[in-house]
């Protein structure tokens, strides 16, 4: 990468929390983080991921991120993820799309 370029149209932010035991994801990490790459104009998430163990629940989550408005809060993904996830790590994704909320507010209020 170059030295002097600055990023300025997406910001990197993420949400974390405690997985429950028994998770295989337990294994290597004790809490689950999820990252967003958002547009920094529009507050729309444009990529998304999490430290998942497998591939299709990395690509479902991913799925139901991008294209989201953090503008629009994250009900309307809790929701969906409530609706749609039924993996052991429901509880901990919700509670990492609160956290992720909150550093968007934080971000925003800079």
């Amino acid at each position: 990468m170059g030295g002097n370029h600055i990023r300025t149209k997406t910001v990197f932010l993420a949400g974390h929390a405690a997985l429950p035991q028994g998770m295989a994801a337990k294994g290597p990490y004790e809490h689950l983080a999820v990252v967003v790459e958002i547009d920094s104009k529009y507050g729309v998430i444009i990529n998304a991921e999490c430290t998942l163990i497998t591939d299709l629940a990395i690509n479902f989550l991913h799925d139901c991120l991008v294209g989201c408005c953090m503008e629009d809060g994250v009900d309307a993904i809790i929701s969906e993820i409530i609706n749609t996830y039924h993996g052991a790590a429901k509880n901990a994704i919700i509670a990492s799309l609160k956290d992720l909320n909150r550093a968007y507010i934080k971000y925003k209020g800079m």
